[in-house]
């Protein structure tokens, strides 16, 4: 909803302008029901060089931004500030009947992202085939490994998502070995970001974090540069999470119990006459 706060627009021609190709993004993205953050939108502007990549014209943007919703440019629910509740959207979810849609599967898969942002993105695959998303937000800790090696089994598989920067790329190795230490063999899959992807994308480069302690073993595989996961668009994150899943499951088994809630679902309308 757009609401006015600041009768007056305090933004050169330029900035309007700006303002102009904001809320096309914005839209853009909200049509296929997206709500982007700001690091995001500073990515996609960024990708279509209408932006150059530094922290001043990071700053520039949140400013501008400000400014176009107080002054009722810019719909105040069209920019995500704060990561969405997971739990409080799961426990929403659950509260509608459905079935485990995961039943009669060979084997738990997991969905991990390293960015709390992008955890409303994923979550729409997760829920649609009932298995579970982990922020690891970084290095997890000892207590998030221990409850992990409680819900897996030797065998099973965490898909990966993360920067693609020398912590993000050494978390794979990271969470595979720690849990060897509770006696899980685990297949940890790093989905995005990957070279391939940022071939194809072309999102835009930050520099390595040369203070990273992995740097040097980076450096050596990829150079000084390294890319963020935020940059890829939304869509395309829920493909590759969707294609990466769709890859591990018995699809037949799958669609059978989608049937199954189906029947379900109607026997119940039927039951309360709804």
């Amino acid at each position: 909803m757009k609401q006015q706060f600041d009768s007056e627009l305090r933004l050169s021609k330029a900035n309007r302008i700006m303002l102009e190709r904001i809320n096309t993004i914005l839209e853009e993205y909200r049509n296929d029901g997206y709500v982007l953050t700001l690091r995001q939108l500073y990515y996609q502007l960024v990708s279509k060089d209408i932006i150059p990549n530094n922290d001043r014209e990071y700053a520039k943007l949140s400013n501008i931004l400000k400014k176009g919703r107080m002054a009722g440019i810019v719909d105040w629910s069209a920019i995500e500030d704060r990561v969405r509740d997971v739990q409080h959207a799961i426990q929403d979810t659950i509260e509608q009947y459905r079935v485990n849609r995961m039943q009669g599967q060979q084997r738990n898969i997991e969905i991990w992202v390293e960015k709390d942002a992008l955890s409303n993105v994923l979550f729409r695959v997760t829920s649609k085939y009932h298995i579970r998303l982990m922020v690891n937000r970084g290095y997890s800790s000892i207590s998030a490994m221990y409850d992990a090696h409680r819900r897996l089994r030797s065998g099973d598989v965490i898909l990966y998502f993360g920067d693609h920067d020398p912590s993000g790329k050494d978390m794979v190795r990271d969470i595979r070995e720690r849990m060897e230490e509770f006696g899980r063999e685990i297949d940890v899959r790093p989905v995005a970001l990957t070279m391939e992807q940022i071939r194809r994308f072309n999102p835009p480069p930050n520099p390595a974090k040369i203070t990273d302690p992995r740097a040097k073993w980076y450096i050596r595989e990829y150079g000084r540069t390294s890319w963020e996961l935020d940059a890829l668009p939304p869509r395309e994150l829920i493909r590759l999470a969707e294609e990466a899943v769709e890859e591990l499951i018995d699809l037949d088994q799958y669609n059978r119990c989608l049937d199954r809630e189906q029947r379900d679902i109607e026997e119940l309308r039927s039951f309360f006459n709804v």
